[in-house]
């Protein structure tokens, strides 16, 4: 717990220094008209047709302008730095500061979806998800997600509820493998590699139906 709260603090910290950097401020409006190629994968406001691809209605803003930034970042250095991704990558590589900021404003506008979990998983999964394993020195979820899987807007970390279960667990398994590296500090690749395959599989289901 002490070297979770550290690394929260470490998070915090970075994200405000960035805040009070950053001059350019979204304009949702304006990120509307931006979004017309984002629908075909993502919907029009943010809620995906298919698992494949993120629900990010409703997301925060700090996150969605972070990860828009590193898949920015991956596609002009061939996926060295940043977040590598073919399909975004195209999407995004000639996209200016203001263009990600005003896709992130309309996004962070919308309304997150609301899922359903099995209910054969929710004892399991909801006793890893609210308290972790110390035994396996798993930290909660929901200490930086929250107990609803909203997420922690000022720190960036991301809303989880309503998720396609299908991406939660791609996600997990990129940051177990070491395929997905844009995470603080690795604050998610040092969690996401003492989980089972099981864990994955509950918890996402579980998260699916967050609310």
């Amino acid at each position: 717990m002490k070297k979770l709260a550290i690394l929260c603090g470490f998070v915090l910290f970075a994200s405000g220094a960035a805040t009070a950097q950053a001059d350019v401020q979204g304009d949702a409006e304006a990120g509307q008209s931006k979004s017309v190629t984002c629908a075909a994968c993502h919907g029009q406001t943010g809620t995906s047709p298919s698992g494949d691809f993120p629900n990010i209605g409703g997301q925060g803003y700090k996150y969605l302008v972070k990860q828009l930034m590193d898949y920015r970042l991956g596609a002009q250095t061939n996926g060295a730095e940043g977040r590598n991704n073919m399909l975004m990558a195209s999407q995004v590589v000639n996209l200016s500061d203001q263009d990600i900021h005003d896709l992130a404003a309309f996004y962070a506008s919308q309304e997150h979806p609301v899922g359903t979990v099995d209910e054969e998983i929710v004892e399991e999964a909801q006793r890893l998800f609210m308290g972790g394993d110390l035994d396996r020195g798993i930290t909660a979820c929901a200490a930086c997600h929250g107990p609803s899987g909203l997420g922690m807007g000022l720190a960036a970390f991301p809303l989880l509820s309503g998720q396609h279960a299908e991406y939660t667990a791609l996600t997990l398994k990129e940051f177990r493998s070491g395929d997905r590296s844009n995470d603080p500090n690795g604050m998610m690749r040092d969690i996401a590699a003492r989980l089972t395959d099981r864990d994955i599989e509950i918890l996402s289901k579980y998260i699916r139906g967050l609310y």
